[in-house]
């Protein structure tokens, strides 16, 4: 079942590759409980089906970037970029994209925390395999207020642009 507008963010984790080591958090790759991350704070979160992709890179990543400012002057806390990937190569596309600071490039290898989502999608023609589908959504204290989902593999509603007018 996917998740809607109104719904409590699933239990689960995502990994993100950590650059500067902190109390808490080492060197490499760090698994987090999306609960713990998301209590208390609002966040934009985009999902897309790969780093490194033509549109992802080009276009999906870019645009959060741009408008990053803008969502904090809105009051939001985060901007994570959930894709089925690891943290490795997360961690890559982030420093790639000059994403680092910006965006959290949130691992989801296994496609686990995209089911739960309920917004998993079967690339396995493409030779990807289960990836996640293209969306975006903000989170307040863990409840889904917006939610965006890409159909038929477009671009137009998960961009920045349209969940920034919807802030």
């Amino acid at each position: 079942m996917t998740i809607k507008i109104g719904d409590q963010l699933p239990e689960g984790s995502l990994s993100e590759y950590i650059e500067i080591e902190t109390e808490g958090c080492s060197l490499g790759p760090n698994t987090f409980n999306v609960q713990d991350l998301v209590k208390g704070k609002t966040i934009a979160i985009f999902g897309l089906p790969g780093a490194f992709t033509p549109t992802c890179s080009a276009q999906h990543v870019p645009g959060y970037v741009q408008h990053a400012d803008e969502f904090k002057a809105k009051g939001v806390d985060e901007i994570w970029c959930i894709s089925v990937n690891d943290a490795f190569v997360m961690g890559a596309w982030g420093r790639d994209q000059k994403a680092t600071g910006i965006v959290r490039f949130m691992a989801d290898g296994n496609a686990a925390y995209s089911k739960a989502l309920g917004l998993d999608a079967d690339f396995s023609k493409f030779g990807m395999g289960t990836r996640s589908q293209r969306y975006s959504l903000l989170v307040v204290d863990g409840v889904v207020k917006q939610l965006n989902v890409e159909q038929g593999g477009k671009f137009e509603v998960s961009n920045a642009e349209t969940l920034l007018g919807q802030l």
